[in-house]
């Protein structure tokens, strides 16, 4: 796949009118990629959507499809079928965060989180891996989590099912790497997007202190490992430093955490 900008190859992005995923929609049609911007939030979605066509000069189809339904990857491959087009680019960044014990989880958020995180994507790609390996060439992209490196409470859905994202497209990296299709995965330390309105986390602060990186850092990163046809990204120093201090962490020092932990609850 060329970075120039005169390729007309179509690039699909979920996730894509805020945060990483409008980023890295922003990244693919500064290189002349037109998009598929999928969002269940219709109005922000049909404002992203017209901010791309009218900066990059790309065509830009927005599908509002709510990932988390049951019956949502069925549905967001029918409209693409229905818009003729193959995408050469896709890329599963649609995601959810919430904080808490396994335990009081609500379980319509459970299976929402699941469903968007493991369900959908294995589906899509699937589907879409099946049309790049028939062409010879394509790209995949996950964004995972630096969350995927250890098991930590509170997280206990959020980082496994980043786990699974890492984990599956590493697995189908190998899978089609004979075929000319690439799969990469990125993994970013907590980045400031709207992931984190409904904690207690400041982001603007976070940000301000180098903590968290910018959605435009990830999404430019995660490109350009992406066409360069890397394996694996974790984005920034201080992403890695966190990955890295996460493989490390042992499992009575996670299990001391949590005993102590003031952000969770304790008998």
């Amino acid at each position: 796949m060329s970075e120039g900008r005169a390729t007309a190859d179509w690039a699909l992005v979920t996730g894509a009118c805020s945060g990483i995923g409008l980023a890295i929609a922003h990244q693919l049609a500064a290189r002349g990629h037109p998009l598929v911007v999928v969002s269940h939030r219709a109005q922000a979605l049909e404002e992203a959507a017209r901010a791309l066509a009218a900066q990059h000069q790309v065509q830009v189809e927005p599908l509002c499809v709510d990932l988390a339904r049951e019956s949502a990857a069925a549905e967001l491959i029918a409209h693409v079928e229905r818009l003729g087009i193959e995408p050469m680019v896709v890329v599963n960044n649609a995601g959810v965060f919430f904080f808490g014990e396994v335990a009081d989880a609500d379980p319509a958020k459970v299976a929402g989180l699941l469903q968007l995180h493991v369900v959908t994507p294995s589906l899509l790609s699937r589907h879409f891996a099946r049309a790049m390996r028939a062409r010879r060439r394509g790209h995949l992209l996950f964004v995972s989590s630096i969350s995927a490196w250890n098991d930590f409470p509170g997280i206990a859905l959020y980082g496994a099912s980043k786990r699974y994202l890492k984990s599956f497209g590493l697995a189908l990296r190998a899978e089609l790497a004979v075929w000319g299709v690439n799969v990469t995965v990125v993994a970013p330390g907590a980045t400031a997007t709207g992931l984190y309105e409904s904690t207690v986390v400041d982001v603007q602060k976070a940000r301000r202190f180098g903590v968290m990186a910018g959605p435009e850092f990830v999404a430019r990163a995660a490109v350009q490992a992406m066409f360069a046809g890397r394996a694996l990204s974790v984005p920034g120093v201080t992403a890695k430093l966190f990955a890295w201090a996460m493989w490390l962490a042992p499992r009575w020092a996670i299990v001391r955490l949590r005993r102590w932990a003031p952000w969770l609850p304790r008998p």
